[in-house]
């Protein structure tokens, strides 16, 4: 609260993922960053968001996201979307910057398009491939390198998977000879670890966020860990 008081402005991810941290807003009395204001972002504006319920979202279905897939930002083809949001943003608060602020996104941008040729070909021997994932945000990444989520550890998002459901998943994994179970550092390994052992597959960490993860210490960092993570796997 004490940051955000004293904040000109506040880049929130959107999609209802962070709706957390309105009650941080409240509490700092900011009205510069609150709903509406000039200094508040939401970083998907405008974007193709995925995996958006056809139908009524209640709690007895997990962590469902009612207004579409949030985890976004792991996709690096988004990088442009979301830069012209936050640019849009920095316009509001600094005009008198706003060149330099487009100057920087630029070079930005063209640092992610050459890495992006760059991962897109590392990725396309791959193409097709299957995956089982932990929890369900890797479906951004998986579409952007023509990748396919067969299944999920997780029997409904958020919620620990039953026993008949791990079997089930097993005997998917062998039938369609799926060798690779995404995870993300939060969840239960160990279950994870279980099911490969079981499948004849591996477990592989990814970084969901910059930081997450030894060795992604920045964007371009975090997305070149994944790629290169999974590559090997499947290699």
């Amino acid at each position: 609260m004490v940051k955000v008081r004293r904040a000109d402005l506040l880049v929130m991810n959107g999609l209802e993922l962070d709706q957390w941290a309105e009650v941080v807003v409240q509490g700092a009395g900011n009205s510069r960053v609150g709903p509406g204001a000039p200094g508040r972002i939401d970083a998907s504006a405008g974007l193709l968001v995925l995996e958006v319920p056809q139908a009524r979202v209640d709690r007895s279905m997990g962590d469902v996201h009612p207004v579409g897939n949030p985890h976004y930002s792991i996709d690096p083809g988004m990088a442009a979307g979301v830069t012209a949001n936050i640019l849009e943003g920095l316009g509001r608060v600094a005009p008198q910057s706003r060149s330099v602020f487009e100057r920087n996104r630029q070079a930005f941008l063209a640092r992610v398009d050459q890495a992006l040729a760059r991962w897109t070909a590392e990725m396309a021997p791959f193409k097709g491939a299957k995956v089982v994932v932990d929890h369900n945000m890797w479906i951004y990444f998986l579409t952007r390198f023509g990748l396919v989520e067969a299944g999920s550890v997780e029997e409904r998002p958020g919620i620990p998977p039953t026993p008949s459901h791990l079997t089930r998943l097993i005997a998917l994994m062998k039938d369609q000879k799926v060798k690779v179970i995404v995870s993300v550092p939060w969840t239960d390994q160990k279950l994870a670890e279980r099911v490969a052992q079981e499948a004849g597959a591996k477990v592989v960490p990814l970084a969901p966020a910059v930081g997450s993860v030894k060795g992604a210490d920045g964007y371009l960092e975090t997305i070149d860990y994944n790629v290169r993570s999974i590559a090997q796997a499947l290699r």
